[in-house]
């Protein structure tokens, strides 16, 4: 028999009163994937998550973790969650409140193992109020870890995290993908998802756009970027084949459908062209033409 996919949706549909935030939603996730959900503010990530975790009841639809409708799952230890806004209690040590919610597991992770990974080994005394905001992440990653859940669920994980966090948060996450662990993320940060998630899941208007590898999700979308340094942006946009002038700095972005043809017209314009570079589509390219947003 085939295995039970970790996470199971069919139909599903979530309203608000008159708006319509999922419309007829059908997803699969197997065990031991890393799948990153895409989406504009609003189209519907959160909602999914949500309603995957039995946190309300959708419009209609069917939702199963690991084969089990949500309440159960979640309530047997099978699933570990971080939501955007989750919150811990006050007046309360870090390490009080992580062996309060393993104590509730028959099985729960091995406590200095957990730390360990988590890396919260300094914060255990802490005062939950004094966690800056990336070491509160992290605080409840451990808290969603604690009943060793196969299944690990997450809404922005680190949208409160500098920098080097978010490295290290991932580093995690790779780490708990190796060990078998299926992790599920809705995030904003495309450099995350391309870096981290075995596949993509593109959502807009509550309907999933597009589904497969990083790299599949990009060779869907036609053209090439030439990046090079330029001071001067004047004519850029008039370029044979150019659709689309970005770019920070003295960093330039040109998006091309035909990239020989600005390559020349670039060439005969300037004498230099320092740190040129010409490559296919990115993920952010690929998200927004799918999307047809802006970020």
């Amino acid at each position: 028999m085939p295995e039970t996919p970790a996470l199971d949706i069919r139909g599903l549909t979530v309203r608000y009163g008159g708006t319509t935030a999922v419309h007829d939603l059908d997803l699969t996730i197997h065990r031991g994937e890393t799948v990153a959900l895409l989406g504009t503010n609003g189209a519907g990530k959160s909602s999914t998550v949500n309603a995957a975790l039995g946190l309300f009841r959708p419009s209609s639809g069917t939702v199963q973790l690991l084969g089990r409708d949500p309440l159960t799952a979640v309530r047997s230890g099978g699933v570990g969650a971080m939501l955007q806004h989750g919150g811990l209690p006050s007046e309360s040590r870090v390490g009080e409140v992580l062996r309060l919610v393993a104590g509730r597991y028959a099985d729960p992770w091995p406590t200095a193992d957990l730390v360990a990974t988590t890396g919260i080994g300094g914060l255990l005394d802490r005062r939950t109020e004094q966690l800056s905001g990336g070491q509160r992440q992290r605080v409840l990653l451990a808290l969603a870890l604690a009943g060793t859940p196969p299944l690990l669920v997450l809404d922005e994980p680190t949208s409160a995290m500098d920098v080097e966090g978010r490295q290290a948060f991932w580093t995690t996450m790779r780490d708990l993908a190796d060990r078998g662990h299926t992790v599920v993320f809705a995030t904003h940060h495309l450099a995350e998802a391309d870096a981290v998630a075995d596949r993509v899941v593109v959502v807009d208007a509550g309907r999933v756009v597009a589904d497969g590898s990083s790299a599949q999700i990009k060779s869907r979308i036609a053209g090439r970027t030439v990046r090079f340094g330029c001071t001067d942006r004047a004519g850029l946009a008039e370029l044979p084949g150019v659709t689309a002038v970005r770019g920070t700095g003295d960093l330039v972005e040109l998006a091309t459908t035909d990239a020989e043809a600005t390559l020349r017209a670039l060439l005969a314009a300037h004498d230099r062209l320092p740190d040129l570079e010409v490559a296919g589509a990115s993920l952010e390219q690929a998200f927004l033409t799918l999307t047809g947003g802006t970020r």
